[in-house]
């Protein structure tokens, strides 16, 4: 059991290690306020959620880029637990930058809603 045990662990300390070779996208820090933003303001919101759309499909490309290395690395004689652990690695850094992405364009579209609805009562009222 001790000699599966370090394999294992030594593959997921190596793992951890490379994962610098993908650089984890950091959401934009900042939305704009729907109810205070001009639509300039929007127009480049969107645009900051596009570009960080982009960061992320390019990140996913490097995770798998890099799950299939570190398959071809383990080899053929690679056993099902090895190649299992990098799938559920990849996995796991995949489905927290969709995650995350997900939460900053629902919360930018929160905002869009908001704008939108100012803005139609701004018209309603003239």
């Amino acid at each position: 059991m001790k000699i599966r045990f370090l394999p294992c662990l030594l593959l997921a300390a190596w793992n951890f290690a490379q994962a610098a070779d993908c650089t984890y996208p950091r959401a934009p820090a900042n939305l704009p306020d729907g109810r205070t933003a001009t639509q300039e303001e929007m127009v480049t919101g969107m645009k900051v959620v596009k570009d960080y759309n982009a960061l992320v499909t390019s990140y996913l490309a490097c995770l798998d880029e890099k799950m299939n290395t570190d398959l071809a690395n383990a080899g053929p004689e690679a056993s099902s637990d090895v190649v299992a652990q990098i799938k559920a690695i990849n996995a796991k850094r995949h489905n927290a930058a969709i995650e995350e992405l997900e939460a900053h364009a629902a919360r930018f579209n929160e905002q869009v809603r908001t704008f939108k609805t100012k803005s139609k009562e701004k018209a309603d009222k003239s």
